[in-house]
């Protein structure tokens, strides 16, 4: 079965790709000839997923997903929030974000965090949306070469090391995106 993922980031779609069974064929945006980067003008990580699911399935009337993901730190009353990508920027750098959050967290000791993954999904006429989420703390180096994001400053509650450094397989069962897509394979598997 093949299923469109309304995204062009690569990373997510080859996280997902590690998360499902290999009966399922994820497809990207880029996959299905949109080259429309779409935008995402809603105020909360929920309204920017239904606005990108909405999208591909008006458009182009296929059954999909999508994500938005965010991290919100507590210190920060939950920025950057729906803003994570584009936290330093609309370039989407990484560094420069993981740069601003350190220089906005200054004098904070481990501040406390959370990663949430809101899934819109359009399947069989219908509509449902999945949240995963995961608590832990920032640390002020980055560790670790895997993940991308704020994965190598993001230390999940239960763990001493970062999302970059715990390696796919453990990620892929913890992270937020991970939890969310345990919901969205349970309606995929009863059709």
């Amino acid at each position: 079965m093949k299923i469109i993922f309304a995204t062009h980031n690569q990373n997510k779609v080859t996280e997902l790709s590690q998360l499902i069974p290999k009966k399922y064929n994820i497809l990207s945006l880029n996959d299905i000839g949109c080259v429309k980067e779409i935008e995402e003008t809603g105020s909360t990580l929920e309204e920017n997923a239904k606005i990108k699911a909405d999208y591909v399935r008006y458009k182009y009337g296929l059954d999909c997903f999508s994500d938005d993901s965010g991290l919100e730190v507590d210190a920060l009353k939950g920025a950057p929030g729906v803003f994570s990508a584009r936290y330093a920027g609309n370039q989407k750098n990484n560094d420069a974000n993981i740069k601003k959050i350190w220089k906005k967290l200054r004098g904070q000791s481990n501040p406390k965090a959370t990663f949430r993954s809101i899934f819109h999904v359009h399947f069989n006429n219908k509509t449902f949306s999945f949240q995963g989420k995961v608590d832990g703390n920032l640390i002020f180096e980055k560790r670790g070469l895997n993940g991308f994001g704020y994965d190598p400053i993001f230390i999940p509650n239960g763990y001493n090391q970062t999302f970059a450094e715990l390696g796919d397989v453990v990620k892929n069962k913890i992270s937020h995106r991970a939890l969310a897509t345990v919901q969205f394979l349970k309606l995929l598997e009863r059709g």
